[in-house]
């Protein structure tokens, strides 16, 4: 995670307006969110998509969301790798009994 953080860092310091504002950055992590719900209805959901729409996949989407959730990162001086440890760990403990867990065997 630290490298994809410090690939985004190096292609964003190439430019002079640097990141965007943490509420700008919102703004586009929230368009980009609603791309995704566009694309996953299209697939999954009774909209299908027009003619005249442009072919983008849900992966492309998901990408996109993930470009901009490390920009948001790093323009805050957070690290991605210490947040994703402490949501696990928050997973691991708390919530280490939320849900039926799948017997050894039946994994199959």
């Amino acid at each position: 995670m630290q490298d994809l953080q410090q690939e985004v860092d190096t292609y964003i310091g190439q430019f002079k307006e640097g990141y965007f504002s943490p509420l700008a950055m919102m703004a586009r992590m929230t368009e980009e969110l609603g791309e995704l719900a566009r694309e996953v209805n299209h697939y999954y959901g009774e909209k299908p998509k027009k003619s005249t729409e442009k072919e983008q996949t849900i992966e492309e989407e998901l990408g996109d969301i993930l470009f901009v959730l490390l920009c948001f990162a790093n323009s805050l001086d957070i690290s991605m790798e210490k947040a994703f440890d402490m949501v696990m760990n928050k997973f691991k403990t708390r919530d280490k009994d939320r849900w039926t867990r799948i017997e050894e065997g039946e994994k199959e």
